[in-house]
Formats: structure tokens, sequence, C-alpha cells
């Protein structure tokens, strides 16, 4: 049979993949249907050896016992049966949940990568992370192992009931006696394992956000010296997912055994009466040996099915519980979405901002209604295609998110960006953020070599070429002789958000980030704010090279920097209140002129200082 084609992340159509839990079954309905028919053969196979083994025990005891060699032949040819057909099902089966769980795994990126900040400020990422894994895995295990399960003890409580109900109806009756009871207590836990499942999963994902927040602030916990308030932090969460998890297990051990007695009930019953049957024979209307040793296999078989009868609930609620939480991500909506324009065949690189102007919710009060701040008002400018600008202003005034807005990174109000005159809005976001590369101000490092980080969007690293873009890219930003000085050079681990390196060291290699890619646009939040002044003059010589071969948006608060550039908008409290060039705002007495004098002043000032050193040594 055919196996079902599996998504990718990078060629992922999710149109064309359902995340619900019917959609997904559905959509590997051949290999439930192949699998729930292998359970069947495995069944019935095993109902054939039931009425063989009544014939062959019959016969031992009869007036012919060696006629017990056709029998038991015919039991060994369906033995092999039941064995091939039980590995088929499970291989039909549990290969659907894990290939359900692959298709959602990529669906889950996919869509994590296209919701905004506004979900990421509500949901952490070790949140995220628990859903990722913990969730997925319980709906892998509700599609495969749930579901043969199920399928299994409706097959064989229908396959041992033929052959109880035909060799005695009172005898199955009897043995039948604890049944409603046991249905009552599993629909009983089944509700309490679905609560306790969920309860147990949101401890485990709080549990793992403490985890992940302190790796990734180790630094910032040991230099306050809050290693015992962390752990205590930990403690308490570690402690409440314990208490969660006990109460799950206390509640599955409880279910079994209980199922368990109120099955052996049954049992007892079945060995009392069986056994008067037994002793009163077929001439007074007992039953044979044959009889009762095929109906022990039969009752056999369909006690264990619903004894894990219980087990199997507790997968599918805790399939249920997870799919749940992940549902929750799913049904999240984007806050940036695709344009309904087609990619154009090419891009300039001409920027035009009109009457650009955000706002959003600063926090959420009881009343669950957020306080509006206006972060941007009326704001617009043009860029020429080639050219570059930048945007100065106070810290808070408004900078960083018109760069963020530039790329999309945010929802960008429609008619307000124009990229070669076209709305951002009408445009598909991979052309806009394929044309416009952002490099961000709190530099973000991901856990792997100075290499991968450089070259992250190269698709081969390790080439000659690749390394070569690397390593230009790298000296353009001023940080390759120190990459060089590491201990395994680029090959170096910069560890988790790149702990391993200073704040520069980590602001220029995400320029040199920005610089591999080279983009159509290209803008920069801020790129020297954790250098010094010999390396801020070389990185603005290699800004100065960059504008001579695309579009540049340079965002900044130091004069030295926005002089590099064509034009120059100065905001303040979220309006533009100048805009020119360096020598004009200079002339002009405004903000502008301000940041001037008292940057040259301190210039001056840390010049001083310099040759008081100087001579001193």
């Amino acid at each position: 049979m055919s196996t079902t084609p599996l998504p990718t992340p990078s060629t992922l159509d999710p149109s064309s993949f359902p995340i619900s839990l019917g959609g997904q079954f559905r959509r590997h309905l051949p290999r439930y249907i192949a699998g729930t028919a292998m359970l069947a053969i495995f069944q019935l196979s095993l109902n054939r050896i039931d009425w063989l083994s009544k014939a062959a025990i019959d016969d031992v005891f009869g007036a012919s016992p060696e006629q017990v060699t056709r029998p038991a032949l015919f039991m060994f040819a369906l033995a092999i049966v039941a064995f091939i057909t039980r590995v088929s099902s499970r291989w039909y089966i549990f290969n659907a949940g894990r290939d359900a769980e692959y298709e959602l795994r990529a669906l889950l990126l996919h869509k994590l990568h296209r919701l905004g900040t506004a979900f990421y400020r509500t949901m952490s990422s070790g949140e995220i992370m628990s859903r990722s894994t913990g969730d997925l895995q319980q709906v892998r295990l509700l599609l495969g192992f749930g579901i043969l399960n199920v399928a299994n003890v409706v097959f064989a409580f229908a396959s041992a009931f033929q052959v109880m109900v035909r060799i005695s109806v009172k005898l199955t009756a009897v043995s039948f006696v604890m049944l409603p009871l046991m249905i009552f207590m599993t629909r009983i836990f089944s509700r309490q394992m679905f609560a306790k499942t969920r309860s147990n999963q949101e401890t485990l994902g709080k549990l793992s956000d403490v985890l992940q927040t302190n790796l990734a602030g180790v630094r910032v916990v040991r230099s306050f010296a809050l290693e015992r308030r962390e752990r205590r932090r930990f403690d308490d969460a570690n402690l409440a997912y314990l208490e969660a998890s006990l109460g799950l297990a206390r509640l599955r051990g409880l279910m079994l055994p209980l199922v368990g007695a109120i099955s052996s009930v049954g049992i007892l019953a079945f060995f009392w009466y069986g056994a008067s049957l037994l002793l009163r024979g077929p001439a007074e209307g007992g039953i044979t040996k044959g009889d009762f040793f095929a109906f022990w296999l039969a009752y056999g078989r369909m006690t264990w099915p619903m004894v894990a009868l219980g087990f199997s609930i507790s997968i599918v609620q805790r399939g249920r519980a997870g799919y749940i939480r992940l549902k929750e991500v799913f049904d999240a909506i984007p806050e940036v979405v695709d344009g309904p324009l087609a990619a154009p065949s090419a891009v300039k690189g001409e920027i035009e901002v009109r009457g650009l102007s955000f706002t959003y919710e600063r926090s959420r009060g009881k009343d669950g209604k957020g306080e509006p701040h206006t972060v941007l008002d009326d704001v617009s400018f043009r860029v020429p295609a080639g050219h570059s600008i930048a945007i100065v202003g106070r810290t808070g005034s408004g900078k960083s998110t018109i760069a963020m807005l530039l790329a999309r990174l945010l929802p960008t109000p429609k008619g307000t960006v124009f990229v070669d005159g076209m709305d951002v809005c009408d445009l598909p976001l991979s052309t806009v953020r394929e044309s416009i590369g952002y490099a961000q101000q709190d530099a973000f490092l991901f856990s792997t070599t100075v290499a991968r980080n450089i070259g992250f969007c190269l698709s081969e690293c390790e080439s000659d070429e690749a390394m070569n873009r690397i390593r230009d890219a790298s000296r353009e930003a001023q940080v390759l002789e120190e990459a060089l000085g590491l201990p395994e050079q680029f090959d170096t681990v910069v560890g988790e958000r790149g702990v391993q390196l200073s704040g520069g060291q980590k602001q220029r290699i995400a320029l040199a980030r920005a610089l591999v890619r080279e983009p159509v646009v290209l803008v920069l939040d801020d790129p020297l704010s954790a250098v010094d002044a010999k390396t801020e003059a070389a990185i603005l010589d290699a800004i100065e090279r960059q504008a001579a071969k695309r579009t540049v948006v340079l965002v900044t608060h130091r004069v030295a920097a926005a002089s590099r550039c064509d034009r120059i908008v100065v905001l303040d409290a979220g309006k533009v209140v100048a805009e020119g060039t360096h020598d004009e705002l200079v002339a002009r007495e405004g903000l502008y002129a301000s940041f001037a004098e008292e940057q040259s002043a301190k210039s001056e000032l840390e010049e001083i200082d310099a040759e008081a050193i100087e001579v001193a040594q």
C-alpha cells in the first residue's frame, strides 16, 4: 500500500494538511483501514483456534484421540496467520500515528513562524516547548496506540462473545455479571483522567518555562546572586508538577487494579458455574471438557482487552487533553498575513512612509482591556532606491517600531508603508522580508557556531563559497579578528543566545548576518550601541559602502552615524520634528542640533581623559 507523502516545514502548504484529530484520521484512513482489517483477521484466527481447541480436547478425551492431529495442524497454521496479522496491524496503525505526529509538528512550526508578538507575549517559550513535545506525543499515542487498542477491544469482544454464546448462554451471562459495573467505573475514571491529565500537562509547561528562562538568563542570575531564589522558584514549579503527576498516577494506579478486581469477580463466577456445568456433562445440560477449555480461551481473550480498556481510555483522554492545548496554538490568529498581490519580478528598493501611526495596548487590567499607547503619530518620509536615511530620536521615540513596521514584523497599518510604490500589506510576506533585511538592536544568536549564525540565510554554510561570504561580512562588521581569535574560530559554539560572547560581539555578528543576506533594503536598528569609537568608525565606513549598493535605513541615536546618511529624520514622542541633511539640521536650533552638541562635548571629554591616562602611564 502506498504511503501518504509527508510535508516538510520548508515546502508546507497548510491548506493541504488537517490539524483536527478527525482530519488526521481521515487523511491516514487507508492505513487505519488496513490495520483494522489485520486486527479483524487476527481476532478471527483466534476465534477459529478456540473452536479447533474444543475439537482437539474432545478428541483427546473421546473415542478417537488419534484424530487430534488434524485440528492441531490447523491451529498451528492459524497461529502463524495471527502472528503476521498482529504485527501488520501495529505496523499500519502505529505508523499512521507517527506520520500524524510528524505532520502536526511541521504544521505547528509553520504556525509559530506566522504568529506575531501579541501571541508570544501571552505564551512563553517554555510553554510552547511543552506543547510541541509532551502534548504532541500524547496526540501521537492517541492516533496510534489508542486507536489500535479501542479497535482491538471491539473485535476481541465480538470474536470471543460468539464462541461463549455458542457454547453456553447461561455461562456467558454469569461471566458477564460484573460487566455493567466495569462500564460504569470506566466512565467515571474517563472524566477524571481527562481533567487530571490536562492539569498535569499545564504544570509541566510552567516547569519548562521556569527552566528555560533560567538557562537563557544564567548570567543575569549569577550576576545578581539570585541562584537561591531561582532554585526556590524552580522547586515550587517542580513541586506543583510532582503533585499533579502523583494525582494522575494515583488515579491510574487505582483504575487498573479496580478494573482488574472487577474482572476477577467475573472469572470466579465463570469457574464456579462452569465447573458445575462440566460436572453435569452434555447429557444433563452441561458442557464438555472441550467446551470448558474453549470457553476459557475465549473469555481470557476478552478479559484482557476489557482490563486494558482502562489503559486505552487513559491514552485517549491524555491525547484529547494534549490536542486541546495544541489547538490553542493552531487557533491563534496571526497579526500579519500575506497580501493579495503576487510577488513582483524585481524590487528596486524605494521606501516611502505616508502618515504612519501606530498604537498598541500597554497592559491589560482586571476587565481584560488594555490601555492604548500611541508610539507613532503621522510619520512620513521617503528614501529613493540606492540612498540612505537615518532615523534619530530619544529613547522611546518610536525609532525601532518604524524599523519593525518596515519589515512587517509588526502589523503595519495598510496604506502607510510602500516599497517601489506598492503597499507592503498587499505583497506576500516572503517578498517583503526577502527584500528588507532587518538587523535588530537586541541581537539574537542561535546556540550554534559563529559561522552558522552569520550564514544563517545560506542553505549551506560549510562550502568554500559560503565561508568566503561569511568572512567578507565579518570583515565588514568588524568582527573577523575576534572570530578568528575564538578557541575554534568560526566553528566556536556561542552558547544559548550567544552567552559566550560580549554584547558588542553579538551585535556585530548580527550585523554580519544581515550583510551576508545582501537584501535590496537594509534596515539597521542601532547597530553601534555596544561598540567603541574605533570600531564604530570602521562599521560606519562599512555602512557607507553598503549604502552605495542598496537602500539603507539606519536607526540610531548617534549623530556621527546619522551624518553619513543622505537624509536624516528626527523623531520626538512618535512625531517627525525635523528632516534634512546633517548640515541643514545642525544649522537649525532643534533636537538634532542639541544631540550634536552634547555628543561632540562628550567626545572631547573622552579624548581629554584618554590623553590624561596616556600621560599618567
